[in-house]
């Protein structure tokens, strides 16, 4: 029951599979700490693994704060069937309303940015969350911001 309660919780913080977690619990012997760092070598493997996959689809975002500030995104990934997954579609608005807030200049710096709905990570560790999440390669192609008066 213990590790029952403990894959709940770690499956909440991370969004991964339940057998991933399983499995890196049991591999740990039970310590969390060890097991979520674990899980952060395999999300990372995941991610060299899927950065080499081509990218056909993806998605455009707007988002508009108060009248003065806009943006338009771009953000790819494999497939139409991920394109169309709510939990891509709102990965893709978190990154419009990062670049609304905290206007980088490019992707690279966006990407180094601390995330604005959990500091505890930039942008760049949240994009590897989602495509080890997800299954998918996922990249930010580009982005514009308007501001009024600018």
């Amino acid at each position: 029951m213990q590790n029952l309660e403990l894959i709940k919780k770690i499956r909440e913080q991370t969004g991964l599979s339940v057998y991933e977690i399983k499995n890196a619990i049991e591999e740990a012997k039970g310590d969390k700490v060890k097991a979520l760092a674990l899980l952060k070598e395999r999300q990372d493997d995941i991610v060299k693994v899927k950065s080499e996959k081509k990218m056909g689809a993806g998605l455009v975002d707007a988002y508009v704060h108060s009248g003065r500030v806009g943006v338009l995104v771009e953000v790819s990934c494999q497939s139409d069937f991920v394109a169309k997954n709510d939990l891509f579609r709102q990965f893709v608005h978190d990154i419009a309303l990062q670049v609304a807030s905290m206007a980088p200049k490019d992707v690279e710096e966006l990407q180094k940015q601390p995330f604005i709905k959990d500091e505890s990570m930039t942008v760049g560790e949240l994009i590897k969350k989602h495509i080890a999440t997800i299954g998918e390669n996922i990249a930010i192609k580009r982005f514009i911001r308007y501001e009024q008066g600018r």
